[in-house]
């Protein structure tokens, strides 16, 4: 018989089950039922759109048998059962769902959570089997099929018999260890206990044999154990529970279970609405971003019952982009089984639904941010961006609902505020708000064009991620303030100081335009500055463009060519504005050298890319000779 071989990232996640280095090794029965009962969802699911196919549901279930003389452990369900190929795709590889992406913390800590991170639950058996045998024979087919492996090595593809529709897993326990017992996973209260905690949940019966004491028949004294089937799990759905019943543990149980997250959840949203439309709900704020969240693998969606039933896995339109993090569940009464799923997508009550989980979770995450303030920060550190794309996608149609979530870095308070706050310590006379944008915090706060707006005491709003300034220019303006970048063309100060500058521009008009033929078309305009007190010069921008949306928009692989209307501004009171005209009325030679130096100045200020590196290090040495 040939023996196959795993291909090389499944055999290293074997290697890592058979080593152990997992502390909870009992959470590989949970991942077997999980994958057992969702084996009997697919029989669900398959019947809603055939209609050859008829089910009752008390003919569904779930078997956990132990023999502990022979050291066997079986799992048996009467599920949809794999065909030849779902055994060589399922088990001869890893599940594709970036799994190579371990993250090398894996390799040591106590990663359990990687299984369900990564869906790959069924290797979990060999953590505490020496060897898996699989006996599966699928729906409508006539043939069964064995699967075997004693580990990384490899493994065996057979046909076999079998009777029913399901899949057997059967495990030969590893023997007991100096360091560790592994008599309890064949002992029947382990096993129930394992069951309650992890899959008292899932829908259908889990059935063991349990050993009860009774009285003899026929003596009054004599006790004697008595094997029959129980059913072990309560099969309540979490979410038809009443709320008073139901612990915060009880609900991170519930998010492990349906591996929605392998971290812990910041908040759980449990609606039960019996109004227009009826449904139950529970829904889940996670902590931390998913390693695949901006890939094209992501799936948003929520999982989608009727009346218990599975009718889809991710159910896109339940949630809108900008809260495609929000994981969980909705069971409906009035959702239609024998509807198609394309029609279910447009269905009034699905639509209704929606509109008030979206609602929810608006008011759930106000509600984090007001009473919860490190959380909401936390939070926000993950999934901020995606709530600034919501704002700008669509023509800026959901910026009324997200606006007030947006955080940002303020000058003023070192660290994260709202809009709101922002706006409620303007002073009196100040009429916009203030942001500056840059590649850090660090980087902006030695920006030379803040320099005069705080100086007047003003706060800024730091944009340090490449989407904050697209977002902000589709808000346009929050509680009738309007939005204004520190290297714009106007700031709004007062009309002195733009009486003193334009005196200023008079009085050196001629210098400035004989620097701007030099910059011959790199500048829009070469003017004098009322932003800088420190710093002697600094670029700013006329028009839509900005200077960092010019950076962003020409990084993307459309070669869009984009350039902001540049303008190069001059501090007049600055020292070196003396030896630029000195050198106006006596060398124009040295005009043009220090022209070009204070324009690449002020490129490597913003960051931009000088265009003759060559150059300009050759006008420095001129200056120093």
């Amino acid at each position: 018989m040939e023996t196959k071989q795993f291909k090389a990232e499944s055999k290293r996640l074997l290697d890592m089950m058979i080593n152990s280095i997992y502390t909870h090794r009992e959470i590989f029965l949970r991942e077997l039922l999980s994958n057992a009962s969702d084996a009997i969802d697919k029989i669900y699911y398959k019947a809603l759109t055939d209609d050859s196919l008829t089910f009752d549901k008390d003919s569904y279930f779930i078997k956990v048998s132990a023999d502990k003389e022979n050291r066997i452990l079986k799992i048996i369900d009467t599920g949809i059962g794999m065909t030849q190929e779902d055994l060589e795709n399922n088990l001869g590889t890893i599940a594709k769902s970036g799994s190579l992406a371990f993250k090398s913390e894996n390799e040591v800590k106590d990663g359990h959570d990687i299984i369900g991170q990564f869906g790959v639950g069924f290797y979990s058996a060999f953590m505490v089997a020496d060897e898996v045998t699989v006996i599966s024979k699928a729906l409508g087919s006539d043939e069964a099929f064995k699967w075997e492996s004693k580990g990384a090595d490899g493994y065996t593809l057979v046909p076999c018999v079998k009777d029913a529709i399901g899949t057997e897993i059967i495990l030969k326990i590893k023997e007991n260890t100096e360091d560790e017992s592994y008599d309890e996973y064949l002992e029947e209260y382990r096993l129930k206990g394992i069951v309650k905690k992890y899959s008292d949940f899932i829908r259908y019966p889990i059935k063991m044999d349990v050993t009860e004491s009774r009285l003899k028949e026929g003596s009054e004294d004599e006790y004697e154990d008595v094997q029959e089937e129980q059913t072990i799990n309560s099969m309540v759905p979490i979410w038809r529970k009443n709320k008073k019943d139901l612990t915060t543990e009880d609900y991170e149980q519930f998010y492990a279970e349906k591996h929605y997250g392998f971290d812990k959840p910041i908040k759980h949203i449990h609606i039960s609405v019996d109004g227009a439309v009826r449904y139950n709900a529970i829904l889940y704020i996670p902590e931390k971003i998913p390693f695949d969240y901006y890939s094209q693998e992501f799936e948003k969606g929520l999982e989608l019952y009727s009346n218990g039933v599975l009718i889809m896995n991710k159910c896109a339109d339940l949630l809108p982009d900008y809260f495609s993090f929000v994981k969980g569940m909705v069971d409906s009464e009035d959702l239609s089984l024998n509807i198609s799923r394309e029609l279910l997508q447009h269905d009034r009550q699905l639509k209704l639904i929606a509109k008030n989980i979206n609602k929810k979770i608006k008011s759930e995450l106000i509600n984090i941010l007001k009473n919860e303030r490190e959380k909401y920060e936390e939070f926000y550190q993950s999934f901020g961006r995606q709530l600034k794309y919501g704002v700008y996608s669509d023509y800026g149609m959901h910026k009324e609902e997200l606006q007030d979530l947006l955080m940002f870095y303020s000058s003023k308070e070192k660290k994260m505020v709202t809009l709101d706050e922002y706006v409620s310590r303007m002073p009196e006379e100040q009429k916009y708000i203030y942001y500056a944008t840059g590649d850090s915090n660090e980087r902006i706060d030695k920006l030379p064009q803040t320099e005069m707006v705080m100086d007047k005491g003003y706060e800024i709003l730091y944009f340090t991620e490449e989407i904050d300034e697209f977002a902000i220019r589709m808000v346009m303006a929050y509680k009738e303030k309007e939005f204004k970048s520190v290297s714009s063309g106007d700031l709004g100060f007062d009309a002195d100081v733009n009486k003193e500058t334009e005196s200023e521009e008079k009085e050196n008009k001629e210098l400035f335009d004989f620097m701007k033929d030099i910059l011959n078309g790199k500048v829009k305009d070469v003017r004098v500055s009322k932003r800088l007190k420190s710093h002697p010069v600094c670029l700013t921008t006329d028009g839509a463009v900005s200077i960092e949306m010019e950076k962003i928009l020409n990084a993307m692989p459309n070669n869009q060519n984009v350039k902001a209307d540049k303008v190069l501004e001059i501090n007049v009171h600055h020292e070196v504005f003396e030896s630029l005209k000195n050198a106006f009325e006596k060398d124009n030679e040295k005009l043009t050298l220090y022209t070009n130096l204070l324009y690449s100045q002020a490129l490597l200020i913003e960051g931009l890319p000088i265009e003759d590196p060559v150059e300009f290090t050759n006008d420095i040495c001129k200056i120093m000779v």
